[in-house]
């Protein structure tokens, strides 16, 4: 303890702190600045490159411009989270070994570690070979919507190890690649809204989808859906008789999430016309038939043996 309070000893100190701040330092700082210059020069080089990829992609005029933009964006997430932990791997080791830490003897612990966790980490590899194949198929990418193992929503992001969604009340859900059983992309090149109309059965089928073809006519024709609507609506005609109604099946096929957009107005259009045309759209009811008329009930009369209708 008394050498620890002499003047030597902290002016030891003292210099070994000004050495470290003139010869260390300086190289800490350089590698740091270094790291962040060359993430200014790769994010760059994505904004610039993103616009080029997007018009030498759309030139060949086979997918949807919206498609190849999901498909890139989740190309260049993936490229960015890989060559992030590439070079903060290199500043790591550059930083340790101007601390004076020998990193040889770490690379092999590494590489041993590295070898035991891959014997116990089989899950983990799992998930990323099962991420490469999605991405290599291109099954789904971020901003679609998709069903993963029965839960639906919008994806946000899809990395080598994992998928990320969330669904219409803001629950986010995390799926691992290598447990997702069931993947249903709801917004791949194309989606269609599937139309099951009750109409009474009094009502005449062919009048009903004419009126059904007429609506979507309508909402083609105007600007706010004539991009949203690929086709002309599709009548698959009389799929059931139900308790009440007799259903007919249509579909109308549009752009990517724009299915739920345009199937509520086109319900929305559909029921004023219905009621402009006195078209019945029955609800769930019961009616009473009996199979002839009741003859009216015969009372003979006690006295006159005749015969009395009450």
């Amino acid at each position: 303890m008394s050498n620890l309070l002499t003047p030597a000893f902290w002016q030891n100190i003292l210099e070994q702190i000004v050495q470290w701040a003139i010869q260390t330092f300086p190289s800490l700082l350089l590698i740091l600045v270094l790291v962040f210059i060359f993430f200014k020069i790769v994010n760059a080089f994505v904004k610039r490159a993103k616009p080029l990829m997007l018009a030498r992609m759309k030139s060949g005029g086979k997918l949807d411009p919206a498609e190849i933009e999901k498909r890139i964006e989740t190309l260049m997430g993936i490229m960015m989270s890989a060559i992030k932990i590439v070079v903060w791997l290199i500043a790591g080791m550059l930083i340790l070994r101007k601390l004076g830490i020998d990193i040889a003897p770490l690379i092999a612990g590494a590489g041993l570690i590295g070898l035991a966790v891959g014997f116990g980490a089989q899950e983990l590899v799992r998930d990323f070979i099962s991420g490469f194949f999605i991405l290599l198929e291109n099954q789904v990418r971020a901003g679609d919507v998709a069903i993963v193992n029965g839960t639906g929503g919008l994806v946000e992001q899809v990395g080598l190890r994992t998928i990320v969604l969330r669904d219409l009340a803001g629950v986010v859900h995390v799926f691992q690649n290598g447990k997702v059983n069931t993947l249903s992309n709801m917004t791949k090149g194309w989606s269609a809204m599937v139309f099951d109309i009750g109409v009474a059965y009094k009502e005449d089928t062919d009048k009903v989808v004419d009126i059904m073809k007429q609506v979507a006519e309508e909402m083609r024709a105007e600007e706010d859906y004539a991009e949203k609507i690929l086709e002309p609506m599709e009548i698959f005609g009389v799929d059931s008789f139900g308790d009440s109604a007799v259903v007919v099946k249509a579909r109308l096929k549009t752009k990517p999430i724009q299915q739920w957009a345009v199937g509520r107005e086109y319900r929305r259009r559909l029921k004023k016309a219905f009621d402009g045309k006195n078209i019945e759209i029955p609800f769930p009811h019961t009616t009473v038939y009996w199979g002839e008329v009741i003859k009216p009930l015969e009372i003979m009369s006690r006295e006159g043996g005749k015969e009395e209708q009450p």
